[in-house]
């Protein structure tokens, strides 16, 4: 049995653990951009956070793991099986689904199963790996130097939540959606703005400073690897508290009240940044509830927007020549200006 690395174990990387599950709170945030050093345990967290949350449900023997309870979102072989009463359903894991650099277009969204047509001369779809990491995690490494049109494929099917595949006689259409994770670093190139702005939250991930805390995470690594079974089990209960908190958050997350005050505040804060269009606003509103869900509040309160607005709006500046300071230090400087130090 291959043990992951507990979630509740992980130590520093505070802003990196809250974005991810602020994306698993509420997926159509949009997923996570993790820009920064290597070394900095951005996979290790993608993989123990889903392996923490809890199993989904699916429909028995479907390729893409379509939701039995979502009636307008099925594959057609699903609305097949409902129409003669015969949809079963189980219990799996979250998956998380890795994108290699060198992936080819076929791979990623399908193509056609050529032992069938060689061996049956039937035309039949094989998925791709959109079809296996649909409601799951797709993982990209150094995101930045993926392939132009791998690029547009992604912001295609991220926008429509839906794979398209037309090609060798097959017209195939699937649910496609996905909390999209991206790893990079940033001296080795720039990522695309159309891509750039599909991502709901970025994170920057340095190496830590302090001697206790690189010391701490090395001995647990260590611990980790000697013994993964005992460590994963005394981890546990720490993870079994936050996956309650998880879908204890899901489970509230319609109810929790955004005010119209909240609303001005986040959209005083997207204009005193100068964002583009309304999505920031969008997304710092969808991001201050799912923490307001994690901290099992009521309602959006100025803390919450406060706390997520570096998440949500650093990729989101325009570029002033006249201003050298990062984007961090810009969105601080807004928060200080809109919220008082």
């Amino acid at each position: 049995m291959r043990h992951v690395y507990p979630f509740s174990a992980l130590v520093g990387q505070e802003e990196m653990k809250l974005a991810l599950l602020i994306a698993a709170v509420d997926p159509s945030i949009g997923g996570v951009l993790v820009f920064g050093d290597r070394g900095t345990g951005k996979s290790t967290a993608v993989r123990a956070l889903a392996a923490l949350l809890p199993k989904m449900r699916v429909v028995e023997g479907c390729r893409y793991h379509c939701d039995p309870g979502a009636n307008g979102s099925r594959c057609s072989e699903c609305h097949e099986r409902a129409a003669k009463g015969n949809l079963r359903s189980k219990l799996v894991p979250v998956p998380v689904v890795d994108l290699p650099l060198g992936a080819t277009e076929d791979r990623v969204v399908g193509a056609l199963d050529l032992e069938r047509a060689l061996a049956h001369g039937q035309k039949a779809f094989e998925p791709g790996l959109l079809a296996r990491a649909h409601r799951g995690f797709l993982y990209i490494d150094e995101v930045n130097l993926l392939e132009d049109h791998i690029v547009d494929l992604l912001l295609d099917v991220a926008a429509s939540g839906e794979n398209v595949v037309e090609r060798e006689g097959l017209s195939i259409r699937h649910p496609a959606r996905f909390v999209l994770v991206g790893t990079g670093n940033p001296e080795e190139g720039e990522l695309r703005p159309q891509l750039l702005d599909r991502f709901g939250l970025s994170v920057e991930v340095r190496t830590p400073d302090s001697l206790e805390l690189r010391v701490e995470i090395v001995r647990r690594r260590e611990e980790f690897e000697s013994d993964p079974a005992a460590f994963v089990a005394a981890a546990k209960k720490a993870d079994d508290r936050q996956r309650r908190t998880i879908a204890a958050a899901r489970a509230k997350l319609s109810s929790i009240v955004v005010s119209d005050d909240a609303r001005r505040q986040a959209a005083r804060l997207c204009m005193s940044v100068g964002t583009d269009g309304l999505r920031g606003e969008l997304t710092l509103i969808r991001a201050a509830r799912a923490l307001a869900g994690l901290e099992r509040d009521d309602a959006v309160a100025d803390h919450h927007l406060r706390r997520v607005a570096p998440l949500a709006l650093r990729h989101r500046l325009r570029r002033d020549p006249l201003d050298e300071s990062g984007s961090t230090a810009r969105v601080d400087r807004a928060l200080a200006e809109s919220f008082g130090s």
